[in-house]
C-alpha cells in the first residue's frame, strides 16, 4: 500500500491554531469521556545526559479509520546549540487492515497545535467569560502557542509574562506584541504574573515548584501543561489543596505523572477527591465553572488521543488538497 509522506510545510497548509483544530480535539476528548477510546499508557525514554526525554503517545478511537503513533523529544539544551528544543513526528496507521497511511515529519508542529488546542478548550470551560489579563510563566513555544489558541475563545487585553531568561523573555514580548496587537508585560518574577492575572498558563518544563498556593485570588484559572514527567513540577501541592475545582485531561495519566501525582504524593490531595477530566465537561457530564469566583485548575499532561485527532485531519486535509509524496512500499 502506497505511504503519504507529508513535510512539515505542507502540514502547517492543512492545520492552523483555529476553530477547527480545537474542535477536532474536543470531539476526541468526548470520545474519550463516553469510553469510546483505547489509549494506553505513554512510554518515555529519558536521556538524562543530553537534558532529553523522548515520548510515545498513541491512541485508538472507535469509529474513526486511521489511529496516529505519535514520537515527541523534547532536548533542552538545544537552544544552546541554536536548535529548538521539541522536535518528532507521527505516523497514521489504517484502524481497518493496519497499515501504515502516512507519516506527518512536523517536527513537533502538530503537537504544538493540540496542545495549544486543549488549552483553549479548557479555557473555554474553566475561565471567566470577562478576561482582562493573561499570565504566563514560560517563554518557549507553548508559551506562545497557549495565548494564540486562547484568542480562539476568549477576549483579553494584555498579556504578562515572566521567564527567568532574559534574552528570551525580552523576544517573546516582542514576538508575541506584534502577533497579538495587545500589549505584552514582562514581569521581574512570577508572583508579579499570578496576582495580577485572571486566566494562567504555566508552559515549563521545570522539576521544582514555581507557582505559590498564597498567591491564587478568587476567579482565577490555572492551566498547567508543562508537568508531564514524574520528575517535572510547576505548581507547590498546596495550590491543587486551595483550588475550587480540579480537572486533568486524564485521571489514570496525571495521578502518575503530572501536578495532581504531587499533590497526592505530599498527602494533599485525598484518594476520593472531586477531580473531573476535560473529556467530561466537554460532554456535559459534568458542568464546567459555576461561579466567578472559583478557583479552577486543570492539569494537561497530553493524551494519544489528541495526536489521533490532529493527525487525522492533517491527513484529511492534505488529501483533498493533493499534497504529500506518496511512498510505494
Amino acid at each position: 500500500m502506497p505511504i503519504t509522506i507529508l513535510t512539515e510545510s505542507e502540514l502547517r497548509q492543512c492545520v492552523a491554531l483555529d476553530s477547527e483544530s480545537i474542535a477536532a480535539v474536543e470531539e476526541a476528548f468526548v470520545a474519550l469521556a463516553e469510553g469510546r477510546a483505547v489509549t494506553p499508557p505513554i512510554m518515555r525514554i529519558d536521556i538524562a545526559a543530553h537534558h532529553g526525554e523522548v515520548d510515545v503517545k498513541s491512541a485508538y478511537v472507535e469509529g474513526l479509520d486511521s489511529f496516529a503513533i505519535k514520537v515527541a523529544s523534547g532536548f533542552f539544551d538545544n537552544p544552546k546549540r541554536g536548535l529548538p528544543s521539541g522536535s518528532g513526528l507521527m505516523l497514521l496507521w489504517s484502524a481497518t487492515v493496519g497499515f501504515p497511511q502516512a507519516a506527518l515529519f512536523d517536527n513537533g508542529y502538530l503537537t504544538h497545535v493540540r496542545t495549544g488546542a486543549a488549552g483553549a478548550i479548557a479555557a473555554r470551560y474553566l475561565a471567566r467569560q470577562e478576561i482582562e489579563t493573561v499570565g504566563v510563566i514560560g517563554s518557549g513555544t507553548q508559551a506562545r502557542y497557549q495565548v494564540l489558541t486562547l484568542r480562539e475563545v476568549r477576549d483579553f487585553r494584555r498579556v504578562r509574562v515572566y521567564s527567568p531568561n532574559p534574552d528570551h523573555l525580552s523576544r517573546y514580548v516582542a514576538e508575541m506584541e506584534e502577533a497579538l496587537g495587545l500589549p505584552v508585560e514582562a514581569a521581574d518574577g512570577p508572583e508579579a504574573v499570578v496576582r495580577g492575572c485572571d486566566l494562567l498558563v504555566t508552559t515549563t518544563p521545570s522539576t521544582e515548584p514555581i507557582v505559590r498556593a498564597e498567591w491564587l485570588h478568587p476567579g482565577l484559572h490555572i492551566t498547567a501543561m508543562g508537568s508531564d514527567s514524574e520528575h517535572k513540577q510547576e505548581l507547590e501541592p498546596e495550590v491543587l489543596a486551595a483550588a475550587d475545582r480540579l480537572v486533568c485531561d486524564l485521571k489514570s495519566q496525571c495521578f502518575r505523572l503530572g501536578e495532581h501525582h504531587h499533590a497526592r504524593e505530599a498527602g494533599l490531595l485525598a484518594p476520593d477527591a472531586q477531580v473531573d477530566e476535560l473529556g467530561e465537561i466537554a460532554a456535559g457530564r459534568v458542568p464546567g465553572r459555576t461561579s466567578d469566583s472559583e478557583i479552577t485548575l486543570c492539569d494537561l499532561t497530553g493524551v494519544g488521543i489528541q495526536d489521533t485527532a490532529i493527525a487525522l485531519l492533517a491527513y484529511q486535509k492534505a488529501s483533498a488538497l493533493g499534497l504529500g509524496m506518496q511512498l510505494e512500499t
